[in-house]
């Protein structure tokens, strides 16, 4: 059985640890920002395979704001006639 002397794990370590740092130490800039990349995944969403189900969720979010509307400017009608 052969023995691994002292300084080679050690220097193993160190040459591990010293790449484990450079590899690390390096930021790439995003190419574009979350905005346009939000906006584009919404985009590639409508025309794919999730068309539907992302057509269904606008429709619904439109839905739900017309009815706030209504239920507002029936309040604000209701408020009116009780003064």
């Amino acid at each position: 059985m052969t023995r691994i002397p002292r300084f080679a794990c050690v220097a193993a370590a160190l040459a591990a640890a010293a790449i484990f740092a450079v590899g690390c130490g390096k930021t790439e800039a995003p190419k574009v920002d979350a905005k346009t990349e939000q906006a584009e995944a919404n985009k590639r969403a409508r025309e794919d395979v999730f068309g539907t189900q992302v057509k269904a969720h606008d429709s619904a979010k439109a839905l739900s704001e017309d009815l706030n509307k209504k239920a507002q400017d029936n309040l604000e009608k209701a408020d009116s006639l009780s003064k």
